[in-house]
């Protein structure tokens, strides 16, 4: 999108203009066939046609960082989506900026939507934008639906006794990238880690659309894409959704090195540390060697990390507990820096 001779100028309180509006509109590619009321000047809502299936929707903001928020608000609900074995198809964005944001940001944002739907090959079909005193930087919150065209929905609590547990690709991805971005105090970290997690969001990424797609194919019973409170958090909510426990492998874990050295640096535990760019599924055991060699065949690091057994929570291998974290660490690092360091065991 290219930017305006009015793109530094400060937007004023209230809606974003409808100029700015329709510029912004007017560069998106053209709608699916299945729109019947998309995103326009005046439309309030959206109508999709859908003829067989079952609609998948999810809706999460964007609250951590403002840096690549309109990236990270697509990709983690298309993630949510894809979880429950549904392509992510239709987009919408609550857009909230602050007083004195000028055009060239919202510009900013809407580009990084676009480009990163153009990727998913889903489209932006609605939403709203406004300049609010309620914000102090820009919030994106997005809305994903999808459709699961065969009609089965998984879920994050169908994982069933005796199942195996399935990590595809490391933790802490998400995480790296946005303390390596955010956090202060990062000289003493190798240069080449801090560079590798800054560009984590791109290398290795944080879409887990493709891969969850293929597990659900390869009959995964449970998926869950673990975001906030890190990997322990999501096995903790797998668990608690399923009504098991959740026995870990601690060697097993699969861990992203340049997240580790932040974490490190920074006295974080990676066991809490945002964890976007990781998927968690169950397997029946028959199933679980032809799911990991396909999935690890499409070119993701794959490895089973453990069971499903009757209890609750989650417990490492001697059976010490891997506790549900309070508060991620992205948070309480980005809003608490003074607070004291920790650091987990892997």
């Amino acid at each position: 999108m290219e930017s305006t001779g009015n793109a530094g100028r400060a937007l004023a309180a209230g809606k974003i203009t409808v100029e700015l509006l329709t510029r912004l509109l007017a560069e998106l590619p053209p709608p699916p066939p299945e729109l019947r009321l998309g995103a326009r000047i005046g439309e309030d809502a959206c109508a999709i046609d859908v003829t067989e299936g079952v609609i998948v929707a999810a809706a999460d903001p964007i609250t951590l960082t403002s840096e690549e928020a309109g990236r990270l608000a697509v990709t983690v609900n298309a993630n949510d989506v894809a979880v429950c074995g549904a392509r992510p198809q239709w987009f919408l964005a609550v857009v909230l900026v602050p007083p004195g944001s000028t055009e060239e940001l919202v510009e900013s944002l809407f580009r990084s939507i676009r480009h990163t739907l153009e990727e998913l090959g889903a489209h932006l079909v609605g939403g709203h934008t406004e300049v609010t005193s309620a914000v102090t930087r820009p919030v994106v919150v997005g809305h994903m639906l999808g459709r699961a065209e065969q009609g089965r929905v998984v879920s994050t609590g169908g994982l069933a006794t005796g199942d195996l547990v399935v990590q595809v690709r490391p933790a802490p991805i998400e995480g790296a990238a946005v303390l390596a971005r955010e956090a202060p105090d990062l000289g003493g970290i190798d240069r080449a880690m801090l560079g590798a997690a800054e560009k984590a969001l791109e290398r290795p990424g944080i879409s887990v659309v493709e891969p969850a797609l293929l597990a659900a194919a390869l009959g995964a019973t449970a998926l869950h894409d673990p975001t906030e409170g890190g990997l322990a958090g999501g096995l903790n909510e797998m668990a608690a959704a399923g009504s098991r426990r959740i026995v870990v492998q601690r060697h097993s874990v699969l861990w992203f090195a340049p997240g580790i050295a932040v974490c490190e640096a920074l006295g974080a535990d990676p066991w809490s540390t945002l964890a976007s760019g990781t998927l968690l599924a169950t397997f029946p055991p028959s199933a679980v060697e032809e799911a990991v060699a396909a999935l690890v065949g499409d070119g993701d690091d794959a490895a089973v990390i453990g069971h499903v057994e009757e209890g609750t929570g989650v417990r490492d291998q001697d059976g010490e507990a891997i506790p549900w974290p309070d508060r991620d660490e992205v948070a309480r690092l980005l809003s608490d820096p003074g607070e004291g360091e920790r650091l987990g065991t892997i």
